[in-house]
């Protein structure tokens, strides 16, 4: 059995989904509108928290809709029984074909040929397709460019097998609040509603704002909103916000062995940690293997009992060395790489910030050897 356990609290998780709903409400009652509904993005494992439980956790919350960003994805989600919309965000390839229709996963349409390819194959299975349409306005990723709609959605919206249900976009800089980019791209989404409107769509259901932009400007809200990192507790830095949100997964491990490093010893690859002294250094199983940034050699820190200790050489594929000078510390303890321990906290913005990391990387890099222990909720899982 592996030491190094990633703890994922779905109440808290079900919590975080309160209160973006209830921020969402506070903003309807003000401005006379329906409050926007929950698309719950759980692309790339849940941000590492683990996708079948925390899918099934915002199921049970009543999200409107799931996201992923492929169909590999959404029929993993069909497979473990999520039965919640789920919409994908990614390119279709022609061997995705089937799964939309097998898993009825909601696509995306952000090329001519992804319209093309979706109308042909329902209408080969004599269906009609709801599916989203995803407008490019800046981000120069995927998606139909704004401003030539009137020659790419006409084929889209005549397609006798297509029902578009919803137009979208996605914001490049909505966590950069000094960048005029994101205005920009409010006005070139308004004009591509105002040109699809034109061209005969019949829906004025859109979609827009991640975590950043949800919790920037309330215009962009629209029917609903995309939230993903704030689902999991963490706040898109360098924002802030006074929504009550808890972070969902912490990360321990155990003190495997203790260690007494003499003067001018060093420890790890490449000497790179040579104290002044001698040190007390405890050796902890957890390393890139396991997701931790290589960065954090001689850089991070962990919490064992309660305090602080700095990571000491570099990290190696399956362990680091923490220097626990002066601290009564015995193999079996417990070593806190994110979360809390006593009065001390350790998050995942503040670790992504001590090596130049975002905290998006740091959560899904998580790897699959850590377990993933559910508590809280309706937990059955265990990974």
């Amino acid at each position: 059995m592996r030491h190094t356990v990633a703890r994922v609290d779905l109440d808290a998780l079900r919590g975080n989904v309160r209160a973006i709903r209830g921020l969402l409400e506070d903003g309807a009652l003000a401005s006379g509108h329906p409050a926007p509904g929950i698309i719950a993005v759980v692309k790339a494992n849940a941000y590492g928290h683990g996708a079948a439980a925390v899918a099934h956790a915002l199921e049970a919350e009543g999200v409107a809709m799931l996201a992923c960003a492929d169909v590999d994805e959404g029929v993993a989600l069909r497979d473990a029984g999520v039965t919640a919309p789920i919409l994908v965000f990614g390119a279709l390839g022609v061997s995705d074909l089937d799964g939309i229709f097998s898993h009825r996963l909601t696509p995306t349409i952000s090329s001519p040929w992804a319209g093309r390819a979706l109308a042909d194959a329902a209408a080969a299975r004599d269906t009609v397709l709801g599916c989203h349409v995803k407008i490019d306005t800046g981000m120069n990723r995927l998606g139909l460019r704004h401003d030539n709609l009137r020659q790419t959605l006409p084929a889209i919206l005549d397609a006798p097998a297509l029902r578009v249900d919803a137009l979208y976009t996605h914001f490049a800089t909505a966590d950069e609040p000094e960048s005029e980019h994101f205005a920009l791209q409010q006005q070139h989404f308004a004009e591509a509603r105002e040109t699809a409107a034109a061209l005969g769509l019949r829906t004025t259901h859109a979609h827009a704002a991640n975590s950043a932009a949800l919790l920037r400007d309330e215009r962009v809200w629209f029917d609903a909103v995309r939230p993903g990192l704030l689902l999991y507790g963490v706040v898109p830095p360098p924002l802030m916000t006074t929504l009550a949100l808890e972070p969902a997964l912490s990360l321990h491990s155990r003190v495997v062995a203790v260690k007494g490093v003499r003067d001018g010893e060093a420890v790890g690859y490449g000497q790179t940690y040579r104290p002044d002294g001698p040190r007390t250094v405890a050796v902890v199983p957890a390393g890139y293997a396991d997701g931790l940034d290589w960065r954090l050699g001689n850089r991070g820190v962990v919490l064992v009992r309660g305090r602080r200790v700095p990571i000491v050489g570099r990290v190696s594929m399956d362990m680091i060395s923490v220097d626990v000078t002066g601290l009564d510390v015995s193999p079996g303890d417990e070593v806190v790489l994110l979360g809390r321990q006593g009065e001390e906290r350790l998050d995942v913005r503040e670790v992504a910030a001590t090596i130049g990391a975002i905290p998006w990387e740091l959560l899904c890099r998580l790897g699959a050897r850590i377990g993933r222990e559910y508590g809280g909720g309706n937990s059955k899982c265990d990974m």
